[in-house]
């Protein structure tokens, strides 16, 4: 699957397209409020719904109001994070939205309590607020949960997710549109860490990668190295008497450091004395739903498991507000927000900030326009959510346990998928820039791998153009026998989806949600002839007229298919509708219709014609024998050895006719009826007309 020259689609239904819509309405050269929408083939998709953490309101929303929401098919949220499904209880309430949304079992999970957290600490009024804690609950009964492989099909729209590392559930989603497949990453780690496994490399390659391009061509120091710069800032906070503050999100890389912590202050009895709090109200529930998903973690996890949980910590006291806290002497608390925009993290900010002694220590990755951000630059002072100025003199320290992809992450992946279209998002403007640049620069010579890549802003769409080749399969009895060239095959033609199918008519129930019917078409016209004229005729149309009794009343059966039921002063045609028995009905009823006009005419022509015969009887044979020859060839025609019946011989068959009754018998359908009408022809150009008698 290639993309081609652009075509002008004017004119074309959506669904014959060929145009893919790649459209950011959030996270386009920015971190924050992912929402990315996918429009081919007359389907809408949405990628990730998220807030922006360093806005309020509706002005953190991604720009949904370029789209309608009624008409997106399906929303896939990657993972549990406020920038990319902190949006989704506002999109899922108070939209017109009425597509279906999936998210991983872990992701739903966690999803639930930490928006909940997030609706009580966001400081702001509440009629500013997005949405409440009833809107949540409504939004978690439209959300359905998919396992990773799990293939999934939603309006001819088909997805299946794989692991993503970066926190628990995370997933990245392939999506396959009429054979185009799309791979939106969301945020990925490609490294292990303690308890995450690293980000799958799906078997097959996309032909359009969306990855994130938080880190830009950035590398990201071992993680050997970074524990130990983590653990040895942590204990110089505590050693010189100061308070440490990690600021993090409730669940994600916490879980991860307070792993770190808990070993170290076990390998380190002179510390035992100082305590470690993990700061949140969410701080048991969230660490209940670790527990409940740890088959979604790594082999290290899994293996302790079976021995002790590693998530019952020694060192580690639950605090669940600053109320609860004896701020007496030095201590460890990782409290939220991770960006310190509000909450618990930003009161002890503004609590500790002043004293020298005390240390912030920032380990993940922080948006422009957040405090954490702002921090970054070391500044002398800051402002409290109050408004008042602080002196700025405990220190500051950024050791990133980010678990976003890094460069050589991010090109191992593109080099092993070599997908042809590369669409970055979730990254500042400039390290998307250079990200774009290092991927150009790493294939410009490279012969072999075309790759474009493309790093859209908000809004700004990329149009991709695919032609895929309808292809339609065979299944159920028509395809028990091997194919061969020139063989015909006939069946009814079923689309689903994007995808075609060829079934046979009586097994459609058996292969789709469709079902055969029978329509019996009945007519009824005026005759008044007698039953016998109406016979005289048929048989000089039909050849072959059977005379019935339907329901008390005399009946002629022609063509094999078409009922003539005699009434009182009419008769009533009776057929299954087909083309073929359509046709002959109409030759039927012009017959009748003929007799009719001219009743005494057509009477007295029956009442003089002589009994039916054929002229030169004992030649009839022969003269059959030589029309099937003429039509099969000399050496496939024949008597048979007793005389009684005129043998055929073909490749797919063999059909006999017997000399005195014309009966044929074949197994093949189309032989049969071919000779058939070559020897009804027969019969009737050799009937003798009216008057005519043989000499």
């Amino acid at each position: 699957m290639a993309a081609g020259v652009k075509r002008k689609a004017d004119g074309l239904p959506p669904e014959e397209s060929d145009l893919l819509v790649i459209r950011p309405l959030g996270a386009g050269q920015e971190v924050g409020r992912s929402c990315v929408v996918l429009e081919f083939k007359g389907k809408k998709i949405m990628l990730d719904c998220g807030i922006h953490p360093g806005l309020h309101g509706v002005d953190a929303l991604p720009f949904t109001d370029l789209i309608e929401a009624n008409e997106i098919d399906l929303l896939l949220v990657s993972h549990f994070h406020l920038d990319h499904c902190g949006a989704l209880p506002w999109f899922l309430e108070k939209t017109t939205f009425h597509g279906r949304v999936f998210m991983t079992h872990a992701t739903k999970a966690i999803y639930r309590w930490l928006l909940s957290d997030y609706i009580k600490v966001s400081n702001i009024s509440t009629e500013h607020m997005l949405y409440s804690e009833k809107d949540l609950e409504s939004s978690m009964d439209k959300i359905e949960t998919v396992n990773f492989h799990q293939e999934t099909e939603v309006n001819g729209i088909r997805f299946w997710c794989y692991h993503a590392g970066h926190v628990l559930g995370a997933a990245m989603f392939m999506i396959e549109i009429a054979g185009v497949k799309i791979l939106y990453t969301g945020d990925f780690s490609r490294q292990e860490d303690r308890h995450l496994m690293a980000a799958e490399v799906p078997p097959i390659s996309p032909d359009v990668l969306i990855t994130e391009a938080t880190y830009g061509t950035q590398i990201h120091e071992k993680r050997e190295v970074r524990e130990a710069r983590f653990t040895s800032t942590v204990h110089d906070i505590v050693n010189r008497g100061g308070r440490c503050l990690i600021p993090v999100f409730a669940l994600g890389r916490a879980q991860e450091l307070l792993l770190i912590l808990d070993e170290y202050w076990d390998q380190h009895p002179e510390l035992h004395d100082i305590p470690i709090y993990y700061a949140s109200s969410l701080a048991k529930k969230c660490m209940a739903v670790y527990q409940t998903y740890v088959n979604a973690m790594n082999d290290r996890i899994r293996k302790q498991i079976a021995i002790s949980n590693p998530f019952m910590f020694k060192h580690i006291s639950y605090l669940k507000g600053i109320s609860q806290f004896d701020d007496i002497g030095p201590s460890v608390v990782m409290a939220s927000p991770g960006m310190m925009q509000s909450g618990l993290s930003r009161q002890l900010f503004e609590t500790w900030c002043t004293d020298k002694r005390n240390g912030v220590l920032i380990a993940g990755y922080s948006v422009e326009g957040t405090l954490a951000k702002h921090l970054m630059s070391e500044p002398e002072e800051v402002t409290t959510m109050s408004g008042q100025k602080l002196a700025r003199k405990c220190s500051i320290d950024y050791i990133s346990f980010s678990a976003h992809t890094d460069y050589e992450q991010t090109s191992h992946f593109v080099r092993v998928l070599k997908p042809p279209h590369i669409v970055l998002v979730h990254g500042e403007q400039n390290e998307m820039a250079r990200l774009k640049a290092a991927l150009i620069r790493e294939y410009e010579d490279n012969e072999e791998t075309n790759i474009v890549v493309y790093n859209p802003k908000n809004t700004e769409a990329v149009d991709l153009h695919f032609r895929g080749e309808k292809m339609a399969k065979v299944i159920g009895s028509l395809a028990a026998a091997k194919p061969r060239d020139g063989h015909q095959l006939s069946g009814v033609l079923v689309k689903k989806g994007f995808s075609y199918q060829i079934v046979s008519p009586s097994e459609l129930s058996a292969y789709t949600d469709l079902a055969t019917s029978v329509i019996k078409q009945r007519q009824t016209v005026a005759f008044a002839a007698p039953l016998s004229v109406l016979d005289y005729y048929l048989q000089q149309l039909a050849g072959d007229v059977e005379q019935h009794v339907v329901q008390g009343k005399s009946a002629l059966r022609v063509f094999g298919s078409i009922t003539v039921i005699m009434e009182k002063s009419s008769v009533t045609l009776e057929w299954i509708a087909s083309p073929v028995n359509d046709m002959y009905a109409d030759a039927v009823l012009a017959t009748i219709l003929q007799i009719e006009s001219e009743p005494s005419h057509m009477t007295e022509a029956v009442a003089e014609a002589p009994p039916i015969r054929l002229p030169d009887d004992d030649a009839f044979p022969e003269r059959v024998i030589k029309l099937l020859q003429e039509v099969f060839g000399e050496e496939r025609v024949d008597m048979s050895e007793d005389g009684l019946a005129i043998v055929v011989s073909t490749d797919s068959a063999v059909a006999t006719i017997d000399i005195d009754t014309l009966e044929i018998v074949c197994p093949d359908d189309n032989l049969l009826s071919l000779i058939s009408s070559a020897v009804k022809r027969l019969h009737v150009a050799l009937t003798p007309c009216k008057g005519v008698t043989k000499t």
